[in-house]
């Protein structure tokens, strides 16, 4: 699990997890997804201690950094499910959707991102990621070097170019 949780936190990509159902061993992979999309009537269960476990797949790692490490320790000493209402209140899903629309709204954000700006996507994801664990000088520092990367592509010209002519952007990915 540890492998996997780590290729999505590691991936260029953006990652949207859909949870629908009780994710348990899944937590941590639905932690490391960039967004992650929740059914109302889906749980996030870190059961570990409940089955006299340790966690695993990062969630000791992941549960911190998302919600502090208090409310890591509560879910992680307590091993209580989550439902989706209180899990968006935390902080570890971007939104609850009915769970009759959750594929269709999965698939609407995998298509804005799809559609997007490929090498800004990736440098942000780096930057989000690299910034949890960098001083504020290094943290700049990165921005300013992904800048000076992003402003090599296409697609920023582009972007500044569709907002100056009021239009929608036409992102190729270059």
């Amino acid at each position: 699990m540890q492998r996997l949780v780590a290729a999505v936190l590691d991936c260029e990509k953006p990652v949207l997890a859909a949870v629908n159902g009780t994710a348990g061993v899944g937590v941590p992979l639905a932690l490391a997804c960039d967004l992650v999309l929740m059914a109302d009537t889906a749980e996030l269960a870190p059961a570990f201690v409940r089955r006299g476990l340790v966690p695993d797949g990062g969630a000791a790692y992941l549960l911190p950094r998302l919600i502090g490490p208090q409310r890591a320790k509560e879910l992680l000493f307590l091993g209580d499910s989550l439902t989706a209402a209180d899990a968006e209140r935390l902080g570890l899903v971007n939104r609850v959707v009915p769970a009759a629309g959750l594929e269709a709204a999965a698939r609407a954000w995998a298509a804005r991102l799809a559609c997007g700006p490929t090498r800004s996507l990736a440098l942000t994801k780096q930057l989000v990621n690299a910034a949890l664990e960098s001083d504020r000088s290094t943290a700049f520092a990165a921005e300013a070097a992904a800048q000076e990367i992003n402003m090599t592509t296409s697609d920023a010209p582009e972007g500044v170019l569709a907002f100056v002519e009021r239009r929608p952007p036409k992102f190729t990915g270059r």
